[in-house]
């Protein structure tokens, strides 16, 4: 038998990811538009990347604060409060290495070997990659797609689960639909939690990439102060620090000696220096969100204009999220699909095999981008279409 064979199941069961596998094929041609990714094209701003270097050339380079410094937990208190009129002290914040490491977090405290965690599809992979490889079973719950959009029924929650049911990982606005929960349907969803005894992983990290209001609705407004719900997050999105790999949990206090033995065995806490450019981030970044927000929706409306003009796609704007996720008339295997793009329009995809169950048929577009990008790669992908 060879090494592999020797390998823990979950581990070697652990899927490629097909984003990565199209990324993998068309990076290195020329001209090719890497729409692709879930990050925009813009670096990491100015006044963040000199707080981490300022923290750097003080020699902040020592084992820190496991549960993040008391300052960047202080600044996520003061955000929630700015942002969702939420009243949490800095004892709620545990920051993590990453938004993937907070959801690996959440799903080692609350799921194991044989428990069942319910998922919303088409979904970014690597939650439920996460769960399978931690021992857990995940269940999608598939989305439906029409003319108003992507809609969830959550009958079709209750109808999943069992007993060995032990979490709801609930992301909205949603990578890839771009579907984003209303408070009602958040109030539905809690009340199916709490009927039955189940955690809700919350992941809101495109909260504020919106195009109704000035954020989406969140757990926060319908939520009790003890319910049974932790919040994963990120500074990826919002601050344009995909690269810097840093993240948070926000849960209620009497978790916290918990979740920080877990930081403690899994990283050990997060470079201090690192945390300073977070620091800045919170308190500061605020503009830089508006700007990218709005940067954003002018790429969704110009790009949907463009491919419906063809007649030959099936979408809806989304709701939240910088993702378009969309279908072409006769396509029906977007994995092909997705390298036939790059190879002949240019335009570097991802495909909608890659995010599991009602996705097969569809491709994913990030749009986060300076708009004459995407209006290049809109007008590459509505000419390889009509010429289908």
């Amino acid at each position: 038998m060879g090494l592999f064979e020797h390998l823990r199941q979950e581990a070697a069961a652990a899927p490629e990811s097909g984003i990565v596998a199209v990324m993998n094929h068309g990076r290195r041609q020329e001209d090719v538009i890497p729409l692709w990714a879930g990050e925009g094209d813009l670096p990491t701003p100015d006044f963040i990347r000199d707080a981490a270097n300022n923290g750097l050339a003080r020699g902040e380079t020592f084992y820190t604060w496991q549960a993040g410094i008391p300052e960047l937990r202080q600044a996520l208190s003061d955000y929630y409060k700015r942002h969702f009129d939420a009243v949490l002290p800095a004892e709620h914040f545990y920051v993590t290495g990453s938004g993937m490491h907070a959801i690996q977090l959440a799903i080692q405290a609350t799921a194991g070997a044989g428990d069942e965690v319910i998922y919303l599809s088409p979904a970014w992979p690597n939650f439920a990659a996460a769960a399978g490889v931690a021992g857990a079973i995940p269940v999608p719950v598939t989305q439906d797609f029409n003319g108003n959009g992507w809609t969830l029924d959550p009958e079709k929650i209750r109808n999943a689960i069992t007993q060995r049911t032990k979490a709801l990982f609930i992301n909205t606005p949603s990578n890839p639909t771009g579907w984003t929960a209303d408070v009602e349907t958040l109030k539905e969803i809690l009340a199916i939690a709490r009927h039955h005894g189940l955690w809700i992983i919350a992941d809101e990290i495109y909260a504020h990439f919106y195009y109704g209001a000035r954020r989406a609705p969140s757990f926060l407004d319908v939520m009790e102060p003890d319910e049974r719900i932790i919040f994963v997050n990120s500074f990826s999105k919002n601050w344009a620090m995909t690269g810097w790999r840093m993240g948070w949990l926000a849960i209620h206090p009497s978790l916290g000696q918990t979740m920080e033995n877990l930081i403690q065995y899994s990283n050990s806490g997060v470079a201090q220096f690192m945390q300073r450019g977070g620091v800045v981030a919170l308190e500061e970044g605020d503009n830089f969100i508006r700007m990218q927000v709005e940067r954003a929706r002018q790429a969704r409306d110009m790009l949907c204009a463009r491919l419906a003009a063809t007649g030959k796609v099936r979408l809806s704007p989304p709701a939240g999220a910088f993702y378009l996720l969309f279908g072409i008339e006769g396509i029906t295997d977007s994995y092909r699909a997705a390298f036939d793009i790059v190879d002949e329009a240019k335009v570097g995809l991802a495909p909608g095999t890659a995010f599991g169950d009602g996705g097969t048929a569809f491709l994913r577009l990030c749009f986060a981008r300076r708009i004459d990008q995407v209006e290049v790669a809109a007008e590459r992908l509505a000419e390889w279409i009509r010429n289908r």
